[in-house]
């Protein structure tokens, strides 16, 4: 078979030709990006790096994922990585292309070309070639890495085109990492750390300035608010320059750009209570002095200039930047220096104190131990700053000799023993002498306190004068031990009589109860004694005048029948009569005999004879009656009185109706 040589040739030609224009097709992923290289054209870049008007270079602009057709052999495609900033980390970005950087810059400015994955854009805004004050955040980026090489804490992007780009971008990876620049900048609140910024571009400070001060706090000025350093243009823009600030970070999270500015910690400042600071401030504006002019000891300022400030920081804790100033404390508790050399008070101001050594009105040299109580009043305190600098030196070079001094003077007008005896006054006086001499310092004196004098190592003789103080008031304190011990004794022996009182106290309380109670018996006995005799006499005396009545009465009774029947004789013979009758009644016996036997003469009647002698004897007797009544009545009154009443008595009855009763009707 016969092939034309000249179809083959076209043929392959052909083929050739078509092959050429499917090679200008471009696959690029999704997760990568093509960066375009123009091998030859027209014009060549004359300035710069990038291809900014078609020339042959690299252009600005990046494939995205997809096919894309570029005209073959003329331009070459290098695929790159997405850019990736993982999350709390921090990219940094390096151009290679863009206007240079002045003698004043560190970083390049793109406050206005900040967005770096159109390279055209930021050239064509005035961007600045080298390291960017802009960082990147988190996030993926499609970046020409032709213009900018992005510096990342897991790896560096970047297309290489000399060994020159390695060794820059090696140095700039160890000063990031130097300055653990890939992570933001986090302050904890359980730190209580500050952060004290330090910016490495911008303007240099004055010659006499140590700090930059404070600029663009202003939030309602957005074009200077730098958002505590994490904006470095609108921080330049506010005024900010290089060097140490005066504004400090406080708890939160910053990300900022470590190559434009630096972080160191420090602890906050903590006045505790008791306690106030007060600040020397190395920076600031010259302050009017408000001390006066006759206050010739520094200058006493206000907030904010240079100088001590007049106004103390009270207790609590100050995010106060000590590379700007520093902070004295100032006790405001009272403060106890004590000149002995074995001990310290708490402030420890008073380590370097001893005990003052004095020569006595007597020639010894004794070392007397003191204690002084002072109290600085916190509105005071800026002035004893002001005035030493610190309280301690104000202790070691002012208090120590000014009281070293005095109690030298004290101690050459008493003698030893005076020293010790007289203690109490010399502290009392001292304290009133001394207070206005603290007064001079802005000092208020509260108390001095003395100790014993003490001899020295080798002085024996004040030793011996204190062991003769100590026999003699041993003696005494023996004497009035002995009179103790005496009362003691004393009281011991009443308290031993009165317990064996008290444990006899029970039969003595017995025996006094029945005493008392056999005294009462006896009383009560006596008394019913003399009740019942009282009783009987009164019954007696009743009984009597009864029985007197009654016999007056029954006396009476039969005066008034003898009276009636004739005197007594005939009121016994009535009587013999009546039982003689009552008698012959009994024995009915004839009173006349049946039978008379009568004999011759008077004298010998028998049957007369009794009769005849009781109507004799009757008659004989009738005759003395009234004189027997008559001497009756002169012997016994008394009882011719109850008779007359006993006779008045009677005779009321016989007037009465009742004397016609049966009883007076039968006598």
């Amino acid at each position: 078979m016969i092939f034309d040589i000249g179809t083959v040739l076209w043929s392959a030609l052909g083929l050739m030709l078509f092959l050429l224009v499917l090679s200008g097709i471009r696959f690029i992923p999704n997760n990568r990006i093509g960066l375009v290289e123009k091998r030859f054209g027209r014009h060549s870049v004359k300035s710069g790096f990038i291809a900014l008007k078609n020339e042959a270079g690299y252009q600005p602009e990046v494939l995205r994922g997809g096919l894309h057709y570029l005209m073959p052999i003329q331009f070459v495609v290098h695929t790159s990585p997405l850019v990736t900033i993982p999350q709390g980390k921090i990219g940094y970005i390096f151009a290679r292309d863009g206007e240079p950087l002045s003698a004043m810059q560190t970083l390049a400015s793109n406050i206005i070309t900040n967005d770096f994955q159109n390279a055209r854009v930021f050239l064509n805004n005035g961007g600045q070639r080298g390291p960017q004050r802009q960082i990147l955040r988190e996030g993926t980026y499609a970046i020409n890495l032709a213009q900018f090489i992005v510096i990342t804490d897991e790896r560096v992007y970047y297309m290489p085109l000399s060994r020159d780009d390695s060794s820059v971008i090696q140095r700039m990876v160890e000063v990031i990492a130097e300055r653990d620049g890939f992570r933001p900048v986090v302050i904890k609140d359980l730190d209580d750390k500050v952060g004290i910024v330090t910016v490495h571009d911008g303007p240099s400070l004055p010659t006499d300035e140590i700090i930059a001060p404070i600029v663009g706090q202003d939030t309602e000025n957005t074009d200077t608010y730098h958002n505590n350093f994490q904006m470095p243009d609108r921080f330049l823009k506010a005024g900010g320059q290089r060097g140490r600030q005066l504004q400090v970070l406080v708890e939160g999270t910053y990300y900022l750009n470590r190559l434009f500015a630096t972080v160191e910690m420090i602890q906050k400042t903590t006045i505790e209570v008791g306690t106030v600071g007060v600040v020397v401030s190395y920076t600031g504006t010259t302050g009017v002095d408000l001390s006066g002019l006759d206050y010739r000891h520094g200058e006493l300022v206000g907030k904010g200039s240079r100088g001590v400030w007049s106004e103390p920081l009270l207790p609590g804790k100050y995010a106060f930047n000590t590379y700007a100033g520093k902070v004295v404390m100032v006790p405001t508790t009272n403060i106890i220096l004590k000149w002995i050399r074995s001990e310290v008070g708490s402030h420890n101001l008073d380590e370097n104190l001893a005990e003052v050594s004095l020569i006595t009105k007597d020639a010894f040299e004794p070392s007397l131990p003191l204690s002084v109580v002072i109290h600085i009043d916190y509105q005071k305190a800026p002035l004893v700053i002001q005035r030493f600098g610190d309280v301690k030196r104000l202790v070691e070079q002012t208090l120590d000799p000014m009281v070293s001094a005095y109690f030298k003077n004290v101690g050459q007008t008493r003698t030893l023993i005076q020293l010790i005896q007289e203690r109490s006054d010399i502290q009392r006086i001292s304290s009133l002498e001394m207070k206005d001499k603290f007064e001079h310092y802005n000092l208020e004196l509260e108390e001095v306190l003395i100790g014993t004098p003490a001899s020295n190592v080798n002085d024996k003789q004040i030793e011996m004068i204190l062991n003769q103080l100590r026999s003699r008031q041993i003696a005494v304190e023996q004497i009035e031990t002995y009179n103790r011990q005496e009362m003691a004794a004393a009281k011991e022996r009443e308290l031993r009589e009165t317990q064996a009182r008290a444990e006899q106290q029970r039969n003595i309380t017995e025996s006094e109860i029945s005493i008392t109670v056999q005294t009462n018996q006896g009383k009560a006995e006596f008394q019913r004694a003399v009740q019942q005799a009282n009783q009987i006499r009164t019954l007696a005396q009743a009984d009597a005048e009864r029985i007197a009545r009654t016999g007056i009465a029954q006396a009476i009774s039969t005066e008034e029948q003898v009276a009636a029947y004739g005197g007594p004789q005939y009121q016994v013979t009535q009587q013999v009569m009546n039982r003689f009758a009552e008698a012959i009644q009994q024995s009915r016996v004839d009173v006349v005999p049946r039978i008379v036997v009568g004999g011759g003469g008077e004298g010998g009647s028998t049957s007369g004879s009794v009769m005849e002698g009781l109507l004799t004897m009757l008659l004989s007797e009738k005759m003395g009656v009234q004189l027997n009544k008559a001497e009756d009545r002169e012997r016994n009154p008394e009882t011719e009185r109850l008779r007359e009443e006993i006779r008045k008595s009677m005779s009321e009855n016989r007037e009465s109706p009742a004397a016609d009763s049966p009883t007076d009707k039968k006598q």
